[in-house]
């Protein structure tokens, strides 16, 4: 155990932190699948599968700009506190709809409309949140732990909402509301973070500083903007159904691999970055990560051997978290803490955007012309990005340190 991790562990207000940030996770990622059961079962219509997705996307979208600027004049932890209850809240009624069978499928898109505004503020809260209860010299290792918590969320989620659903389908709903209610509870028991900075008044310019602030910063803008080419090219995984059953013809226990494998190989790479952070040559390292990223994408939809598939979507997991990581930490530091809120909700809005869309180019351009051109083409597509980045952004290069 590195000293770093060993002072991390020692301040209360980042374990409270993550505390909140794991049970909200694991509550998101079991409701999320259990939603999907649950429509299914009573429409048995793939296409409304597909509104789900979309009742809480439109909320990040519509509301960016609104949350970065709230995320900026009031206590994060309060507002982190309200969404938590709200997301307890949206997801009670449907808990209790399951259980006395009266929950019709708009009522579900309702609710989940809800939880999508609620976690649509509470994500760039939370993260804005970080940098204030962790020394600078921690940022890096505080941001990989973090990582790496959210990751092992990500993979246990579902799993845990899909043996729920077995049981009963009110039980992960239920669940999902006790951990709601226990994140909210951690969140709040944070130490008070006192901001000294003079809040600006709302206005036009106030409400929309964030995107002026990321523009005026060519490392921030370059840094973000990389990641969202990047996976909006990359997005392999939304082809990993095809890959099991018509590529690798390993049948529908492959799936499971396929789909667990980015998230290992990111958890795996988060814990060695939280034990043995960057030092030196963190901007280089990046766009590096970014084209192993590529290069991983290229090889795995070359691939017809479900060892070597599993081992590049291991790789390109982990290429993916030293993007994350060294992304996440350089937004912070450069950021002041005035305008983290509206910074860190725009950086939410370009991940969510990518990942959504992402998924989209990569489904649109397999059905035209065929899951494998389409990966290739994607991984190349990263590839071109990253030297295409290190001209336009040439600072992104030099950036040595994500120390003080």
């Amino acid at each position: 155990m590195t000293v770093q991790t060993d002072r991390l562990r020692s301040l209360p207000s980042y374990r409270k932190f993550l505390a909140s940030r794991v049970f909200s996770s694991l509550a998101f990622q079991g409701v999320a699948i259990s939603l999907g059961w649950l429509v299914y079962d009573k429409t048995h219509n793939a296409f409304d599968l597909g509104f789900i997705g979309l009742a809480q996307f439109l909320p990040m979208v519509v509301l960016t700009f609104v949350v970065g600027h709230v995320a900026d004049r009031f206590d994060r932890r309060q507002i982190a506190l309200v969404c938590q209850i709200i997301e307890a809240l949206a997801v009670g009624f449907i808990a209790v709809g399951v259980w006395m069978d009266w929950i019709t499928v708009p009522l579900i898109f309702a609710a989940v409309t809800v939880l999508g505004a609620a976690v649509a503020f509470e994500r760039p809260t939370m993260a804005a949140l970080l940098p204030g209860i962790v020394p600078q010299p921690l940022l890096q290792a505080a941001v990989a732990t973090s990582t790496s918590f959210m990751q092992s969320a990500f993979v246990l989620g579902p799993s845990l909402g899909g043996l729920l659903y077995g049981v009963a389908p009110v039980v992960p709903f239920a669940v999902g509301t006790v951990l709601y209610v226990l994140a909210s509870i951690a969140v709040i028991a944070i130490e008070r973070i006192e901001r000294t900075e003079r809040r600006e008044p709302v206005s036009l310019k106030s409400v929309f500083a964030g995107v002026a602030f990321i523009r005026s910063r060519p490392v921030v803008l370059g840094t973000i903007s990389l990641d969202l080419f990047a996976v909006l090219l990359g997005g392999a995984t939304a082809l990993l159904p095809i890959y099991a059953r018509d590529i690798l013809h390993a049948g529908p226990w492959s799936l499971g691999l396929l789909r667990a494998a980015p998230a290992v190989g990111a958890v795996a790479m988060s814990v060695l970055l939280a034990r043995r952070p960057l030092k030196r040559g963190v901007g280089r390292k990046m766009l590096v990560a970014v084209a192993v990223f590529g290069a991983a994408t290229i090889v795995f939809g070359l691939s017809t051997n479900i060892a070597l598939s599993i081992l590049m979507l291991l790789t390109l997991g982990a290429a993916d978290t030293v993007s994350v990581v060294i992304r996440s930490s350089l937004v912070q530091l450069l950021t002041p803490d005035a305008m983290r809120g509206r910074v860190n909700a725009v950086n939410s809005l370009f991940i969510g955007t990518s990942n959504q869309l992402g998924e989209f180019e990569s489904g649109t351009v397999a059905g035209l012309i065929g899951a494998v051109p389409a990966c290739v083409i994607g991984g190349v597509g990263t590839l071109l990005v990253v030297l295409l980045w290190t001209r336009l952004f040439p600072d992104l290069s030099k950036v040595e340190t994500l120390g003080p």
